[in-house]
């Protein structure tokens, strides 16, 4: 079975273009439900939907969540259906089942304030400070994954209309925009950095800062913030979107930024968005939190 995960990972990486982190959580789940078939000692290759739900019985058993069920079984679907199309299956047996429905998580996000503090904490009179500033920016500017951002190139980047060619999920191509903010620091990073290298975010090797590179940093810049919380990249893409749709920009356009196939993935903005609005309307209308008293006192 090694064999074919190796080379369903190899799929996912150079064909779809899948994020290192992507692919982890990938073998993860699929390294999972190897240990499972070996333990039942049947072959991978000719289980059927009765193995499958002892399978998904196992999974409850194991008191797993109700998302992390839905992910794995996701991931071993998916693998079949590569099988199943490459000839080493005849049919995907994952195709008839499907997995619990995802408690609904609301995207965290970061309040101005909280932003402010993060950009304030670069140090711009030494180039690694412009450099971890300039992430900060571009990911809370753009709403790029991490994965796209580690990726871009400085050729990528059009100086005229402050724009960024990249390349996201399924090798699918668009256009982001970032602000004047963005490009103060930009300029003075470009006039900083070495050239020698193709990407725009480099390590102090002068080769391309990874994912995980850029999300030590910004562990990194949230302790020097002081800031009591876990802040990942992605809780900045979630920032980008909220921020934009509270200050009146429509789903659709925020859906092509994000990049999102489906407007389904980015409605889960606006329940945090309408979240804010109610809170806003119960504290600022007169008559918007009353409480009402017994009869005598009407």
């Amino acid at each position: 079975m090694d064999k074919y995960i190796d080379l369903y990972l190899d799929y996912l990486m150079y064909q779809k273009h899948y994020s290192d982190l992507t692919i982890l959580n990938y073998r993860d789940d699929l390294e999972f439900f190897k240990e499972y078939v070996d333990k039942k000692k049947i072959p991978f290759l000719d289980i059927d939907y009765s193995f499958i739900r002892k399978f998904y019985n196992y999974l409850d058993d194991k008191k797993y969540s109700k998302n992390t069920i839905s992910r794995r079984i996701s991931s071993i679907r998916s693998f079949y259906k590569y099988l199943a199309r490459n000839g080493y299956v005849n049919y995907n047996p994952f195709s008839l089942t499907k997995g619990p429905k995802k408690d609904k998580l609301l995207p965290k996000f970061l309040y101005y304030n909280e932003l402010e503090e993060l950009f304030n904490a670069c140090d711009l009179d030494d180039f690694y400070g412009v450099r971890d500033r300039l992430l900060l920016e571009m990911l809370y500017a753009t709403g790029m994954r991490v994965g796209e951002l580690e990726k871009v190139k400085v050729k990528d980047i059009n100086l005229y209309d402050n724009s960024i060619k990249i390349l996201g999920k399924g090798n699918k191509e668009r256009i982001v925009y970032f602000g004047e903010y963005a490009r103060e620091i930009l300029d003075m990073y470009l006039d900083l950095r070495d050239d020698s290298c193709e990407y725009l975010f480099i390590n102090n090797k002068k080769t391309r800062l990874t994912a995980r590179g850029i999300r030590y940093i910004l562990d990194k810049i949230v302790k020097e913030a002081s800031l009591n919380t876990k802040v990942s990249p992605h809780m900045l893409r979630h920032s980008f979107a909220t921020h934009l749709l509270n200050e009146g920009c429509d789903l659709l356009s925020v859906q092509e930024l994000l990049g999102h196939e489906s407007l389904r993935a980015t409605q889960v903005y606006t329940h945090v968005t309408n979240d804010r609005l109610k809170d806003v309307y119960l504290k600022s209308h007169p008559r918007g939190n009353v409480k009402v008293g017994n009869d005598d006192e009407i």
